[in-house]
């Protein structure tokens, strides 16, 4: 029987969008107990971006919401009335850790920051989660993921053509990694806290990029020399093949660099007499004579499928790969096979398909078991059971709004 790796840790999630959300998710996938809070009748920003179901907004449809809040309970606190921060301070001392991504103006100006709530609970571990950290001059700037990504200037480095504009980057890609540092930090810091205590992880999702898109080969080389490396749109001008090619039913990136891989590539192709010049052996040769190798090769993706392409070039010892999109991923057998793919029941949505955990563990394979909570449908529960409201406070907290 599976085991639920992080069973009795109970987290509270106060945020908006996706670091917290997601950074959560990751605690909650492995079997710590997740309670959300929301705001009384909007909730989570989240919930209001869609995608819907037939293109309907509905707040309790949202699929970016259903994607990031699985496995969570939700209850609804107005954070704005000094009895809804009572009520907060009463649900921190019930956890272990606190994840939120708000400004560190705002938890102060709620008297919910960190040096407020370690006076209520020792043992707290908060997560903070901004675009640019607690401290320093843009701490508490309106930022979102696209602010955190560009300060890094992996923008620059990695998204378009060399001398023309970049491009924008992947969705909320600085909010995921952000996450997932804090969720790596946290976990730390949950297995240590019987010995150190409470503790307080300052992430930022701009260092968390320029940590791992930017790399240590660009930081190193401004470091020592000046010099950095910019974006070079498809492929690399210095060695080949090494780009995007169409195919019969989509794209392929094809990537031949070393010259076994070549010589695998070459087979793959049927070994045309046009790649059997000893020169192609060196893949800087083989830049020099890129546009003629790339229309040769061409005409042989052009008869083949992309998974037809990547098998052969897998059997040959040649890394090129089929470039699969979000359908073709959704589908593929080695996503099905490994149970990558799952499905939960929402009691409005019915059905839903859902990506599972990233990580195994053998014991504790991880994952959404459960669908997104509707809005504050966990308030009972929470609030008289976990707080130990009287019925009557409960309904004097709602009539006000405070719930």
């Amino acid at each position: 029987m599976a085991i639920a790796a992080l069973k009795g840790v109970r987290v509270v999630e106060l945020g908006e969008g996706v670091s917290a959300a997601f950074c959560s998710k990751m605690f909650g996938d492995y079997g710590a107990e997740i309670i959300k809070v929301e705001k009384p009748a909007v909730g989570d920003i989240t919930r209001h971006w869609g995608p819907f179901p037939e293109d309907k907004p509905h707040p309790e449809k949202s699929g970016t919401f259903f994607t990031l809040n699985t496995n969570k309970q939700s209850v609804t606190l107005n954070l704005e009335s000094a009895e809804g921060r009572e009520l907060f301070i009463s649900l921190i001392k019930t956890a272990d850790v606190l994840i939120e991504n708000n400004t560190p103006k705002q938890m102060k100006e709620w008297g919910l920051n960190y040096e407020a709530l370690e006076k209520h609970a020792p043992n707290l571990i908060m997560i903070s989660i901004t675009p640019y950290g607690q401290t320093g001059p843009y701490a508490n700037w309106k930022a979102y993921d696209l602010n955190a990504f560009h300060m890094t200037g992996a923008g620059s480095r990695y998204c378009g053509r060399q001398g023309e504009a970049p491009l924008e980057h992947g969705t909320h890609s600085a909010d995921y990694y952000g996450a997932y540092v804090a969720a790596t930090w946290g976990l730390a810091s949950v297995f240590a806290q019987d010995e150190v205590g409470g503790e307080h992880i300052d992430v930022s999702c701009a260092e968390s990029v320029a940590a791992t898109f930017v790399g240590g080969q660009n930081i190193g080389g401004y470091a020592q020399d000046g010099v950095f490396g910019s974006r070079t749109g498809i492929g690399m001008p210095l060695a080949a093949p090494a780009t995007i090619l169409p195919c019969k039913d989509g794209h392929v990136w094809m990537l031949a660099l070393e010259t076994a891989q070549w010589r695998g590539l070459v087979n793959a192709m049927g070994n045309p007499e046009w790649a059997q010049l000893e020169m192609f052996d060196d893949m800087f040769t083989r830049a020099q004579n890129s546009d003629l190798i790339y229309t040769m090769m061409n005409e042989w993706t052009m008869a083949h499928t992309k998974q037809e392409i990547m098998d052969m070039c897998q059997d040959n010892n040649c890394p090129s790969t089929a470039v699969y999109n979000i359908q073709d991923a959704a589908e593929h057998q080695h996503m099905k096979d490994r149970n990558y793919v799952v499905e939960l029941e929402h009691p409005l949505i019915g059905r839903v398909r859902d990506i599972g955990a990233p990580v195994r563990i053998p014991d504790c394979p991880g994952g959404p078991t459960t669908a997104a909570p509707l809005l504050g449908q966990d308030n009972d529960a929470v609030f008289l059971q976990r707080l130990s409201l009287s019925e009557t406070e409960y309904q004097n907290l709602l009539s006000a709004g405070v719930i």
